[in-house]
Order: C-alpha cells, then structure tokens, then sequence
C-alpha cells in the first residue's frame, strides 16, 4: 500500500466516523433538545453541507496527485456517462422528494406507532428498490468515465463505505417503521429495483399518523 492509498483511507475511515456521528440519534436528539422543532427541516441541510465540504480536501488530493491514468473513454462515451451521472444526480433528489419524512429528526426519534410517528408510505421510486441511494452512489462512482491509479482504491473504498452505511440506515428505518417495513423489505430488493411492491401508494401517505 503507498502513502497516498494509506492517506485516502484513514481520512475515508474519519469522514465516515463524522458522518456516521452527525447521522447518530443521540446528536439528533441533543440538536432537538437545543434548537427545538425548528431543526427538523435544516439538519439535512446541514448534514450533507458537512458531508460534501469534508469531501472536499480528499477530493482535491486527487485533484493535484490523480496517478497514472488506468483508462479515459472516447467520445461519445464520456459525454454518454456524464449525462447519465446527471440523469442519477437528478433521480437521487426525486428519490428525496418521494420520502422526505423519513430525515425528518422528529419521525426518527419517534417510537413505531407513536403520536410522532409517519406513516411508511411507500411511493415513488421506493415502489421497486429499498435504497435507491445505494445505488445512485454506486453508479456516480462507477460511471465515472476515466481511472488513474490513486482514484481506484478511492472508490473502492468509498464503495464499501456505502454499502455499510446502508446497512445501517436500514436498521434505522427497521426501528423507526417497525413491522410495516419488516414486511416492505421482504418483498422489495435493497439496490437493484424488482417488481413493484403490492402495497406502494399514489401521491400521498407520508404525513403524520
């Protein structure tokens, strides 16, 4: 393993720490305790800022230090995985749009079946995959149309991370959602969409119960 290999992981290992800290529920819930009801809409916000800046030195060490290139599509090709890497961009925000209660700190600190508690309602893109930004993130990395030595065990690790992360988030939704999503998961694939679910619903079903 060379220095730059060594670098990019300990600082992928503490942006995922970070990351998987300001996601916590004890830090949500000292947020809530703080700031009250008005932190539910901003700490997503919030959230992905710290996630894209803290990003931002690893991704200029690739910037300056790329290594040797692996490989660079010709055209069209490049310009065909650039478009389709916006295309996912732009599906990962519907996939947002389709289920914005489940980041809100107020549902996920509620008891299933609680006063506080959403409805799962599944709609959307969440009718054929689980987590659809598992997939995304997949795709983003992995769609991109050039390689160079220091960029591969990046995104390899990287791609761990995501899978890892998933996991996690799923046992969230498992105890924020209880049963429903017990039975939602059994039918539905994490990352790569199948068959519609049968309970999948219409425009609604994602306010308060």
């Amino acid at each position: 393993m060379d220095s730059f290999t060594l670098y990019a992981a300990l600082y992928l290992v503490g942006f995922a720490a970070l990351h998987s800290l300001l996601a916590s529920l004890p830090v949500k819930k000292m947020a809530r305790r703080h700031f009250g009801s008005r932190v539910d809409p901003w700490y997503p916000v919030f959230f992905s800022a710290s996630a894209a800046i803290t990003i931002l030195p690893l991704a200029g060490l690739l910037v300056r230090n790329p290594g040797a290139v692996i490989y660079v599509l010709p055209s069209p090709w490049i310009w065909l995985f650039f478009s389709l890497q916006l295309l996912i961009g732009l599906a990962s925000l519907r996939a947002f749009l389709d289920a914005p209660h489940r980041f809100l700190i107020r549902a996920q600190l509620a008891r299933p079946k609680g006063p506080q508690a959403f409805a799962l309602g599944i709609k959307g893109i969440y009718c054929w995959i689980r987590d659809p930004f598992l997939l995304s993130g997949f795709l983003l990395l992995w769609l991109t149309p050039f390689m160079t030595e220091n960029m591969l065990p990046v995104y390899l690790l990287a791609t761990v991370y995501l899978f890892l992360g998933s996991m996690h988030w799923e046992s969230r939704l498992a105890h924020q959602f209880g049963e429903e999503y017990a039975a939602y998961k059994k039918e539905v694939p994490r990352m790569i969409p199948g068959r519609r679910w049968r309970g999948c619903r219409g425009s609604g079903g994602s306010g308060l119960k």
